[in-house]
């Protein structure tokens, strides 16, 4: 199993950044998948999630409106858009599979909104 996330960096506040996650190894289609994020001494939190089965997508509120969760299930790849970024975004973004009572974590790409 292997989520591969990319697509982090620095950006000004106001910015666009989009996050990729390829996955490989499971059922990508039957997989609900999510992109959290962590801070230094703070817990890991859900920040948007497309559900296996109709893509139904769910969205923490402090990004609701500024980001958009997408998949392509040809290419077994989510994305995140986040537009109108945030010093407050700066985050490791991390990408994880649901798949039945399996639970996947990617490796982490490091978001940064600076001026």
């Amino acid at each position: 199993v292997q989520l591969v996330e990319s697509g982090g960096g620095l950006v000004q506040p106001g910015g666009s950044l989009r996050l990729s996650c390829a996955a490989s190894g499971f059922t990508f289609s039957r997989s609900d998948m999510s992109w959290y994020r962590q801070t230094p001494g703070n817990e890991r939190e859900l920040v948007a999630r497309i559900t296996s089965f109709g893509g139904s997508t769910v969205y923490a509120d402090s990004v609701k409106g500024r980001f958009t969760m997408s998949r392509d299930l040809a290419k077994n790849t989510v994305y995140l858009q986040m537009n109108s970024l945030k010093p407050e975004d700066t985050a490791v973004y991390y990408c994880n599979a649901k798949y039945y009572a399996a639970n996947f974590w990617g490796q982490g790409t490091q978001v940064t909104v600076s001026s």
